[in-house]
């Protein structure tokens, strides 16, 4: 086992990485995380009524109708996932970006995606949710 993690690391430390890529990997990656955002805060406004029926089925209806009319939660979000998807995306604002997306896909992955059948979605989100910390903990530093 230790030849071959020996190997692995010596594969791993020739691995050619250009300098084009080394230097734009922050935004690529706040790129393709953003538009996870914008498509989605666009999938809240364009199939309003099969979210409404995804909440409807959540194991944690009666509390998200607690909290508010679940049509202006999702256009809340909507709005939110587009509005600062796209900040992310243009490089601007990226701490408070990711700390509102952050905010904003908690209650929605723990409402929707904790429920039978679900595994795949709420890792996702988790991964996300983790790509968020990562922008929050970077996304100020000087170019």
């Amino acid at each position: 086992m230790r030849e071959i993690m020996a190997h692995l690391n010596r594969i791993d430390q020739t691995l050619w990485l250009p300098n084009a890529l080394e230097q734009r990997a922050i935004a690529i990656f706040r790129f393709t995380l953003s538009l996870i955002f914008v498509v989605g805060g666009l999938g809240h406004f364009l199939q309003l009524q099969e979210m409404l029926d995804r909440m409807a089925e959540s194991p944690w209806q009666e509390q998200i109708e607690m909290i508010g009319d679940p049509s202006l939660l999702l256009w809340l979000s909507g709005a939110a996932f587009i509005f600062f998807g796209l900040l992310l995306m243009l490089g601007v604002m990226q701490r408070l970006s990711a700390l509102v997306l952050f905010i904003t896909l908690v209650p929605i992955t723990l409402s929707i995606h904790i429920a039978p059948g679900h595994v795949g979605p709420l890792l996702k989100n988790v991964a996300i949710l983790g790509g968020l910390v990562l922008v929050y903990a970077n996304g100020t530093k000087p170019k």
